[in-house]
């Protein structure tokens, strides 16, 4: 049964087995790590919004593991920053701080104008940035901007998956995430991802021409703009509340 946290409304759990990242739902024998894997995507996804009480029992019986597993796997993703543990009430997805906001723009700065830094002689292989950006285009033709935010992180994990490290995804698919936690201020979805669509189209097209070089700096602006505008808004609107 929803609950409600906060004036939000916490889903279903009931179809959570089904959203690992390869498909499959964990066993009793599967790992912390794994189900940690499947909340990150989750909170990633927007499916856990911030001020969210994560609850054990609900969780456990939907992922078949143990509660000593999932408090596992709840501490990993608290040394991650995506969750906290509040004195006799539980655990909840964090809601970021302003500065928070800012170090995460900090760390997509280095890593992703990084990834296309070095990226060595053209071509490049973008088939995932293709996808992302092909998929960001159809879900604003069909005014579904929840699917546009996922499509637009998916595009930022491609650009820096052009690395090709293990180590560099690691991170990203955990800044992302923890970004994604900032998205859900946003009054007008719309308005903060449209203008970002040709810009993630622009980048795309730079790299297909083999101007990896462009293509870092129309990125590296594009992070300005993109800190800028949603610090702005998350400054507005936690001062409103």
């Amino acid at each position: 049964m929803a609950e409600t946290v906060n004036g939000r409304t916490v889903p279903d759990l009931s179809d959570l087995s089904d959203t690992t990242s390869d498909g499959a739902p964990p066993t009793r024998s599967g790992t912390a790590e794994r189900v940690a894997v499947v909340l990150r995507d989750r909170i990633a996804a927007g499916y856990f919004p911030p001020g969210s009480r994560l609850s054990e029992e609900s969780i456990s019986g939907a992922l078949a593991v143990s509660r000593n597993t999932l408090r596992e796997a709840f501490r990993l993703l608290s040394h991650e920053r995506l969750l906290e543990h509040r004195l006799n009430k539980g655990v909840f997805v964090r809601v970021l701080a302003v500065d928070d906001l800012i170090d995460i723009y900090r760390v997509r700065l280095l890593v992703e104008c990084a990834a296309l830094r070095n990226l060595g002689e053209p071509p490049y292989d973008l088939t995932d940035v293709e996808a992302a950006v092909s998929t960001g285009e159809r879900a604003a033709r069909a005014d579904d901007w929840a699917v546009c935010s996922t499509a637009n992180i998916r595009f930022h994990q491609a650009l820096t998956g052009l690395a090709n490290s293990p180590r560099t995804d690691e991170l990203m698919r955990s800044v992302l995430a923890e970004l994604r936690l900032a998205f859900h201020v946003m009054a007008d979805p719309r308005r903060f991802h449209e203008p970002y669509l040709s810009r993630n189209r622009e980048i795309t097209n730079r790299l297909a021409a083999g101007d990896a070089a462009g293509a870092e700096r129309m990125l590296a602006f594009y992070l300005e703009d993109s800190r800028r505008q949603l610090a702005e808004a998350y400054a507005e609107r936690l001062t409103a509340r």
